[in-house]
């Protein structure tokens, strides 16, 4: 072989790309680049994300504008002050000073990523349309282009913390997914597995010539790293359409052929996804910007519905077959909570106990709605327990406080924030069907004095909601609840948390904010740009200001037996993050 033809091949087998400042080698053949973060990490203790307001006079941009956000001012940053613990002594007896109380011993260090929404954009079911023309930004923003990239993102952040103080586990809340998508949910596992990913459907699109240019290039995920064990719950984003509704069959084949979705407002009709009137619209994967193609009302479309290039991996997972799937994983545990017996059942709660040197019990419950829909046709996106699941729960607490274990309940959908009384119509409250009420499951609650936490997702922000005892004689009767912002909409954050001893036998636990890590000009740095960017179009608020972030301190009265018993348990406190 002749020497030139020797170095032509060499050259055509090997890259170089630029991504954040950072050389990445690709070669054919072998694992796709990666995307890697900034070398330091912080905490919003440390900074945090301070979105810049758009300027006066700036021209208002509808959210499908993309290409002209940065020109107007939309979608910019910068970096804020950190952000330092506030004591919170709301379930604690009035008298309780905390003095010169420090912490004496960690027990427990683990952190929280939910709704993620990996999504197939250039699915024909989605509902862009309800983004693109009727303001919701749960049907259309353009963070939708970056999904897997923020979530890789996000994991090499806990990546870095795990080296500066190692994670028990961490948890992911529920709506991995968006659309109940095989391929989206393959891609949520995969990124978590440090798989390379393709995160394009239908044809191959390579909107920007070269590799780790676009948001539809290929890319090598870090993966978690392997010492974390990590634990699934499940979302209502993850087993119903759009979070809402049980698939139809027009639905279920409209995912996997190639004709766009024709749907109506199912929120107002009273038809619901039998409506229709309007194509939903997808992402066009072969434009920079991700444009939006076949959105409009039906009689836009004189010559049949707007197409996009089908694919059979975006076909509709059943519950059993989402469980499934996390037992198609590299990483642990096996299953990731769930057992074979749920593959057949769908039965989406267990418990676990993380470390075998203290006694704390995480419960993972299902609170999200059956698969059926609801009595009345709404939206089955609501938080409810049906009786097998409140029996189980019922029975989980009882053996977990009569074996003297601190107890966590994980679970996707918060309680007590909005009360069917106050929430008629919203996503947010409580279902009315429930085999137990809001009020009364947050009454049974408070008979367990070894209940710290209630930790969920599903409305995308930071709030932490005091359950304060009904009995002032016994405050370790009360409990916490921590909501953590969603990885999609901004402040696109996940939490850590550390629960301490104290020196005066309570429990403290710090619940911290996290901004995944990302490199200039990287995906996940676009996201975070087109996140504020929608979060300013959309006229949203950022509660609490100006970061959207909050940090805590939750202290917890313990019963007199758990003090005790705490005081054999733990290993020496460090600094808090």
């Amino acid at each position: 072989m002749k020497e030139e033809l020797k170095i032509g091949i060499i050259l055509t087998c090997f890259f170089i790309a630029v991504i954040g400042g950072s050389l990445v080698l690709l070669q054919t053949g072998s694992p796709i680049g990666e995307y890697p973060i900034n070398s330091t990490v912080y905490t919003t203790v440390e900074r945090t994300i301070i979105p810049v307001p758009v300027p006066p006079g700036a021209t208002v941009l509808l959210p499908h504008q993309v290409s002209d956000y940065s020109a107007n001012g939309y979608g910019q940053w910068r970096f804020g002050e950190g952000l330092g613990y506030e004591k919170r002594l709301d379930l604690m007896p009035a008298e309780y000073s905390a003095g010169d109380v420090v912490p004496a011993a960690r027990l427990l260090h683990f952190f929280v990523m939910t709704d993620i929404h990996i999504t197939d954009k250039e699915s024909p079911g989605q509902v862009i349309y309800y983004g693109y023309k009727w303001g919701m930004i749960s049907g259309y923003s353009p963070v939708m282009l970056y999904s897997t990239q923020v979530l890789d993102a996000a994991v090499q952040t806990v990546n870095v913390l795990q080296e500066e103080k190692p994670f028990d586990f961490g948890i992911f809340l529920g709506d991995a997914i968006n659309s109940g998508q095989y391929n989206e949910l393959r891609w949520y596992i995969d990124v978590l597995d440090g798989k390379t990913i393709k995160p394009d459907s239908g044809e191959m699109d390579d909107p920007v010539s070269g590799p780790l240019n676009d948001y539809q290039d290929r890319f090598k995920a870090a993966g978690l790293n392997a010492s974390i064990p990590w634990y699934q719950a499940i979302g209502n984003h993850d087993h119903f359409w759009m979070g809402l509704f049980p698939p139809d069959n027009y639905i279920k084949s409209t995912l996997t052929n190639n004709s766009i979705l024709n749907m109506g407002n199912v929120l107002t009709s009273r038809l619901r996804i039998q409506s229709r009137g309007f194509y939903m619209g997808a992402v066009d994967g072969r434009t920079p910007y991700g444009d939006i193609t076949g959105a409009g009302n039906v009689s836009d479309f004189p010559d049949g519905p707007p197409t996009v290039p089908a694919d059979p991996d975006r076909r509709f997972l059943s519950r059993t077959e989402w469980i499934s799937e996390f037992f198609r994983t590299s990483s642990g545990p096996a299953g990731h909570g769930f057992s074979q017996s749920d593959i057949t059942t769908g039965f989406a709660c267990y418990s676990f106990e993380p470390a075998s040197d203290v006694p704390v019990k995480i419960i993972v419950l299902d609170d999200t709605m059956k698969d059926e829909n609801m009595p009345d046709g709404s939206s089955n996106g609501l938080g409810s327990l049906d009786k097998e699941r409140y029996a189980w729960l019922v029975h989980e607490l009882d053996t977990g406080q009569a074996e003297g274990k601190l107890m966590i309940i994980a679970a996707h959908t918060p309680i007590g924030v909005e009360l069917p009384e106050t929430g008629l119509g919203s996503l947010m409250a409580w279902d009315k069907y429930a085999a137990v009420s809001d009020t009364d499951l947050v009454a049974k609650l408070h008979t367990y004095t070894n209940l710290l936490l209630w930790i969920a997702g599903h409305r995308h922000q930071n709030t932490i909601t005091a359950f304060k005892s009904p009995d002032a004689a016994h405050p370790e009767l009360g409990f916490w609840e921590v909501e953590t912002a969603s990885l999609r909409e901004f402040p696109q954050q996940f939490r850590t948390f550390e629960i301490v001893r104290n020196s005066d036998n309570t429990v403290s636990i710090f619940a911290t904010n996290v901004d995944p890590s990302v490199s200039d000009g990287s995906p996940a740095a676009m996201s975070r740009s087109y996140a504020i960017a929608a979060h300013q179009i959309f006229n949203l608020t950022t509660d609490p200001l100006p970061s959207g972030s909050y940090n805590a301190e939750l202290v917890k009265q313990l019963s007199p037996e758990m003090q005790v018993k705490l005081q054999n348990y733990g290993t020496p406190a460090g600094r808090q993050r």
